[in-house]
């Protein structure tokens, strides 16, 4: 599969990280803004439980990409205690991009300078179908809960109490 030169670069990345492991996914181009669950879920049609948020946070100091459901807010508390950290805090903008290399309301579950430890919200399991970012607020691409689970490494977590 080629990847589209049309694509953002960040997005290209991303396509590329997909395609060589082997997720069919394609990753499109929103002529509108999805930078919320709440935009990107009304731009795809699909429930913002759906939408499968990127947020990184820092455990101990230490990077944590949480992948949670749209739905509800991460709740560190229980991510910590889950994780086994004495602090969870969210990264703020310069952190996440010197991390994932993107920027916040665009950052992809692949396609960073380098792995990411990765929780994925079990919340993402119940949806047949998940969107997530592609790199810039205005990429997603569809995949499956095992899709995101093999792409990332990611340990399935519960991260919040609903």
């Amino acid at each position: 599969m080629t990847v589209d030169q049309e694509l953002p670069e960040r997005s290209r990345i991303v396509q590329q990280h997909l395609t060589d492991a082997g997720v069919t996914a394609r990753v499109r181009q929103l002529p509108d803004s999805a930078r919320t669950a709440a935009e990107a879920a009304s731009a795809l049609g699909c429930e913002v439980g759906a939408i499968a948020s990127s947020l990184l946070f820092l455990a101990d100091e230490e990077p944590l990409l949480v992948m949670t459901s749209g739905r509800h807010r991460v709740d560190t508390a229980v991510l910590a205690s889950a994780v086994g950290a004495t602090t969870v805090a969210m990264a703020n903008a310069k952190q996440v991009r010197a991390v994932t290399g993107q920027a916040i309301g665009g950052v992809s579950p692949v396609g960073h300078p380098a792995p990411v430890r990765t929780v994925v919200d079990e919340a993402l399991n119940e949806y047949p179908v998940i969107w997530a970012a592609a790199g810039t607020p205005h990429t997603v691409f569809d995949l499956t809960y095992a899709d995101l689970l093999t792409l990332t490494g990611g340990r399935p977590l519960k991260v919040a109490a609903d």
